[in-house]
């Protein structure tokens, strides 16, 4: 794409560089709050412990996707559900400081969707989400499926309830528009959603799950019979990008001190959606989004932690 004037949008820091126009994305994905404990170690099953810090902050692993990607230079516009209460009007108003187009956010009677997190010192964490509002998203309205239609990405999450995912994978395959799927939270898939999926986005953990081997790259290239190209994370030893027909890529991961790594996959994956709707080179794309990530696990918070466009590049 050509170089742009470098004028920011909504929620850009002004000093961002960006081609133009830029990719734009659609994400059909949950919206929650974080309510965030910051203690030395997790507790064990049935033992207390002492926390240091709570904070909320939104999340939600569609909005996060969403956020990573406008920060990144992206027309995101958000697919999903927030419920009545005011952590609704905290999420839907951070969606949009941040850029993130919320027309298609629906507000629902009841609850907004949580997510109970604790962050040890070692930036590991563990996560109970309760879906509140994103349990009512089962389906795509006309406008749902025409924000689609206009896209250059599909991003989905499993955070919503399954029957969502696939009709939000079936609207995009019908207008020809690329799917990006983060299997997460971890579940069996039934085989004629993956076969919608154009690219997969696991952990390690996630691939392993998905695949039924334990190694990475041989997960990989067990998922390739399903879906046309992988890329799986890799946590602090980078990432492994497969497509039929090619030779695996791996990237290595920046080495950086993690203080919470909450967010640190839908980081890469907004970015990663970025860099390949710009048509970066795989290798490229993978090196901007381990970038983003490394930036963003070494701040607190989920979307609170996405840098913006400029912070990637200068790295």
């Amino acid at each position: 794409m050509p170089a742009g004037d470098g004028r920011p949008l909504a929620g850009e820091n002004p000093g961002m560089t960006r081609t133009w126009p830029p990719p734009r994305i659609a994400v059909l994905g949950s919206t929650n709050m974080d309510l965030v404990a910051y203690v030395a170690r997790a507790p064990g099953l049935g033992e207390t412990v002492a926390g240091r810090e709570f904070r909320t902050v939104p999340g939600g692993k569609g909005a996060n996707q969403a956020v990573a990607a406008a920060r990144a230079g992206a027309e995101v516009s958000m697919i999903g559900a927030v419920g009545s209460d005011d952590f609704g009007v905290r999420l839907r108003t951070a969606l949009a400081e941040s850029g993130v187009d919320t027309g298609l956010l629906r507000t629902v009677d009841g609850p907004s969707g949580t997510a109970h997190i604790v962050v040890d010192d070692d930036g590991g964490n563990a996560i109970v989400v309760v879906p509140g509002a994103n349990a009512s998203v089962t389906g795509l309205t006309p406008a749902d499926e025409a924000r689609i239609a206009a896209a250059d990405a599909l991003l989905l999450q499993l955070e919503l309830p399954l029957e969502a995912v696939v009709a939000g994978a079936r609207a995009a395959r019908r207008h020809g528009v690329r799917t990006v799927l983060t299997p997460s939270p971890a579940r069996p898939l039934p085989h004629d959603l993956l076969e919608l999926i154009d690219l997969l986005v696991p952990n390690e953990h996630e691939a392993s799950g998905l695949a039924g081997v334990a190694d990475p790259r041989a997960a990989a290239e067990e998922l390739l019979r399903v879906v046309p190209e992988v890329v799986v994370t890799l946590g602090a030893a980078g990432s492994l990008y497969a497509a039929r027909g090619a030779r695996p890529v791996t990237v290595p991961a920046r080495r950086v001190r993690a203080v919470d790594t909450t967010a640190a996959g839908d980081t890469f994956t907004g970015a990663l959606a970025v860099a390949l709707g710009e048509g970066r080179a795989v290798p490229d794309a993978l090196a901007w989004a381990s970038a983003a990530a490394s930036l963003s696990v070494q701040r607190a918070g989920a979307s609170s932690s996405m840098p913006y466009r400029s912070e990637i590049e200068a790295l």
